[in-house]
């Protein structure tokens, strides 16, 4: 398994974590092939019951080599724990719980806690989080994320909460390390009636936007040329 570094490197290169959250988990599967085969390289699967815990374990066997599969909305140490025996290879928490910080740096795999606050931000930082999420980012938008970076520029942000190909970009160019997409990237209504190559479609479209936005962030500016006239 990569060890913490090289798994957070992934998820920054990538730029993007699909967030799964379905109703029924014989559709994961299928889903994040949909995903993958759209370029996204990082998936966050929502745990609860226990098919959920099977079918994270039946993705990791299978697309383990090509795409990073993590385990989400991690509340305890035990679902951590649990999550890590079925092959999770990061952890997401909507909240900083220093349990689940515990347990990810105990076996080298990267928490992704959830934060809002500078203060909450800085903490989760200084806890060992490989990646913070900010969430809700939704309500905030994208400025919210150039204030936190002003004081806070070492700190690598993966929005999350309402994000969509709308704003996906203006997340990228003020800042944010990655973005986090749920239901926008993977509608729940398109798996069910497995409409996989639309779902491919939007993974598409939201790593054209990434590709596009990152390369408008580090584009220079061009000088202004002076306005001619009788002293220039």
């Amino acid at each position: 398994m990569a060890d913490t570094s090289q798994v957070v490197e992934r998820i920054r290169t990538g730029g993007i974590l699909a967030i799964v959250r379905l109703a029924s988990a014989g559709d994961f599967l299928p889903a994040i092939e949909a995903v993958r085969e759209g370029g996204v390289r990082a998936v966050e699967w929502s745990l609860g019951e226990a098919d959920r815990l099977r079918a994270l374990e039946t993705a990791r066997s299978r697309l383990g080599r090509n795409l990073l599969i993590g385990a989400g909305t991690i509340l305890s140490a035990e679902e951590a724990r649990e999550a890590l025996r079925a092959g999770a290879q990061f952890l997401v928490a909507p909240t900083l719980n220093p349990d689940v910080m515990r347990v990810g740096l105990e076996r080298d795999v990267p928490v992704i806690p959830g934060a809002f606050t500078p203060t909450e931000v800085a903490r989760a930082w200084e806890m060992g989080a490989g990646l913070v999420k900010l969430f809700p980012a939704g309500p905030v938008g994208p400025a919210y994320v150039r204030a936190l970076q002003g004081p806070l520029p070492y700190v690598p942000l993966i929005p999350s909460g309402d994000v969509t190909l709308e704003n996906a970009g203006a997340f990228i160019r003020t800042g944010a390390a990655a973005i986090a997409v749920g239901s926008a990237l993977v509608p729940p209504a398109l798996a069910a009636r497995h409409a996989f190559a639309e779902i491919t479609a939007l993974a598409r479209a939201f790593v054209e936007v990434v590709k596009r936005a990152r390369e408008e962030a580090i584009r220079p500016v061009p000088p202004v040329m002076p306005t001619e006239g009788p002293d220039t």
